[in-house]
């Protein structure tokens, strides 16, 4: 069963930050809120958890998996980031954005889109995030919590429990935090392209939102 975890959704309990984390550490696989809806999450060392949000999600290798980051220098460790992307990424973060990038060589060949090398990277605004990425001291591997044949991400930390109750191993509840995903670009070829429209307006890119 999965452990239901309430934490404040502006000033996150330490004590249960830091047993998130340890479960995390231990090959844990979380639902967590972000400032763009709920997401799946484990850590970047983890074996198993990416094949666990595959399964959850019906994805398949061709899946970009999201480096959630706490910082723009983290996140400059794993990602190829050139000057006019640098610039974007750096006036929209944090936000609720995605953006997809060539992979460095610090990200694990398993996480990397494996035809182009790319994976995807964001740094939310959400207290909870945050709190986790503190502790942890590393980017968690992420994916929006989207089931197949939903419309809409899950939002209600109960629900998201009763559902996932034998395949996740904790559910974080802070309360609501939406049902619109981040909006991801691409910027792997040196020029925006969105690729889904979410949360975060697109005029800043210089694209247009149609």
């Amino acid at each position: 069963m999965a452990r239901y975890v309430d934490l404040h959704p502006r000033d996150p309990q330490p004590r249960l930050i830091a047993q998130s984390v340890a479960l995390l550490r231990d090959d844990g696989l979380i639902a967590y809120p972000t400032d763009s809806c709920y997401a799946l999450g484990c850590s970047l060392d983890s074996p198993g958890g990416p094949d666990r949000i595959r399964r959850i999600r019906g994805l398949d290798e061709r899946h970009h998996f999201t480096l959630v980051c706490a910082d723009f220098a983290q996140l400059g460790q794993f990602v190829h980031v050139d000057n006019a992307a640098f610039r974007s990424l750096k006036a929209a973060t944090p936000g609720p954005y995605t953006f997809i990038l060539k992979a460095s060589r610090e990200v694990p060949r398993r996480l990397a889109q494996p035809r182009r090398r790319t994976v995807g990277v964001r740094i939310p605004d959400h207290p909870v995030v945050r709190a986790l990425l503190r502790e942890l001291g590393a980017p968690l591997v992420s994916s929006t919590l989207l089931l197949p044949g939903h419309d809409e991400p899950m939002t209600d930390g109960w629900q998201i429990k009763e559902e996932l109750d034998h395949v996740v191993d904790a559910v974080l509840d802070s309360g609501d935090c939406g049902t619109v995903p981040t909006t991801v670009v691409d910027w792997s070829e040196g020029v925006p392209e969105v690729v889904r429209l979410g949360a975060g307006p697109v005029d800043r890119f210089g694209v247009s939102e149609a």
